[in-house]
């Protein structure tokens, strides 16, 4: 990337990342200072500039580390029947005769009744969530999807058991990433430094869960040793501070912590009300939409399925 700077303050862009500054950066963005520049409620700027500003928070967190000519290709999958097509029109509001027709429609079929719409500008990421990076850092076992991208990069993830190297290759349903645990950052023991204090050192050590099925003895305080729960060989887990706002997996994969590694179910779907693409912002929200509309002017033609097929990164 050319801008290695990415938790710049000033700009503060939530980026896919489990870092300090990312979280102050996504509450300035949220509740502080910096949440009315996305309000476009009461505003003066043009309809251009706002479609840009949506894309520029939208770009940052779900494809500042994919080149803008790929991400325009980025797109839903989507039906593509000319009703339906037609409903997208009408979300995206991108035409008012469109808007009149389907309202029309709906009054003759439901006797005036409105179906709500799916939030379709979500679906706009779906694709970079089948990405293999992206994939790792949804399964929580990269801090970042720049770490998991150096994990792929440097041949330390398996795809169906094979090493692959690929940042870029979009899974399948059905595929199986398995990553090397001695790259998990959370799962490798501390290494005490010279300067910490006995308290530090004690509260670093595993903390022993007693059981209660297990049946204390008598002769000896501690617990037995027998109970795996109590096994202190078994692999450390230190989670890093500040996590929680980010410890969720989405509904789409299937995670084993005991052998690192995440199945890819399905694709990522929405319905009315709901969104399972994970996103800071409202998946119906204003934001997401203008970004939409302003990667459905820009984006180039749409390619065949042949085209498709023939990338090697796709697997379909």
């Amino acid at each position: 990337m050319r801008d290695l700077n990415l938790y710049n303050f000033k700009r503060a862009l939530p980026r896919m990342s489990w870092t300090q500054e990312n979280l102050y950066n996504l509450w300035r963005r949220s509740l502080g200072e910096l949440a009315n520049e996305a309000d476009f409620t009461r505003t003066q700027k043009t309809l251009f500039q706002q479609r840009w500003i949506a894309k520029r928070l939208v770009r940052a967190y779900h494809g500042d580390f994919i080149n803008e000519k790929t991400f325009k290709h980025v797109r839903p999958r989507w039906g593509q029947t000319e009703d339906y097509a037609t409903q997208l029109n009408k979300w995206a509001k991108l035409s008012k005769a469109v808007d009149k027709d389907v309202k029309a429609r709906r009054q003759e079929i439901d006797g005036g009744e409105q179906e709500e719409l799916p939030p379709v500008g979500s679906l706009m990421f779906s694709e970079v969530e089948r990405r293999i990076d992206v994939v790792i850092f949804r399964a929580c076992m990269a801090h970042s999807v720049y770490d998991a991208r150096r994990m792929v990069v440097h041949g330390q993830v398996l795809l169906n058991g094979k090493k692959h190297q690929n940042a870029n290759t979009r899974l399948a349903p059905g595929d199986m990433v398995s990553v090397d645990p001695k790259v998990i950052s959370f799962l490798q023991p501390k290494v005490p430094s010279a300067d910490m204090s006995s308290e530090e050192l004690a509260a670093d050590e595993p903390k022993v869960v007693t059981s209660a099925y297990s049946t204390p003895n008598p002769s000896s305080s501690q617990p037995q040793s027998s109970n795996p729960i109590h096994d202190k060989s078994l692999t450390p887990f230190q989670l890093p501070a500040y996590a929680s706002p980010f410890i969720f997996i989405p509904a789409y994969l299937e995670v084993s912590f005991a052998t690192c590694s995440v199945v890819y179910v399905r694709h990522p779907t929405a319905r009315p009300g709901y969104s399972e693409i994970p996103t800071p912002y409202d998946a119906d929200g204003e934001v997401v939409r203008l970004a939409w509309e302003w990667y459905s002017k820009v984006r180039p033609r749409n390619r065949s399925k042949r085209q498709l097929a023939r990338e090697p990164e796709n697997r379909q």
